[in-house]
């Protein structure tokens, strides 16, 4: 599947950005808790202390994985 200009690939599926983005905003944006989530971006685990200065841009391939409680 092809992406347009302005898309990445989040979990697999096109997904529209408004150019760079900072993964801690996009994260916010998603309605996701920093805290509670692992990301890979590019085939590269982002530790949680680089969010804010990582750059999401059109082309880049996100995986997020959001961490559920249970028992």
């Amino acid at each position: 599947m092809a992406l347009t200009a302005r898309e990445i690939f989040l979990n697999g599926e096109p997904y529209e950005l408004d150019g760079r983005t900072r993964l801690a905003v996009l994260i916010e944006r998603l309605g996701m808790k920093p805290a509670r989530i692992a990301v890979e971006l590019n085939h590269r685990v982002v530790p949680k202390a680089e969010y804010e200065r990582t750059s999401v841009a059109p082309g880049d391939s996100l995986e997020i994985v959001n961490f559920v409680g249970g028992g």
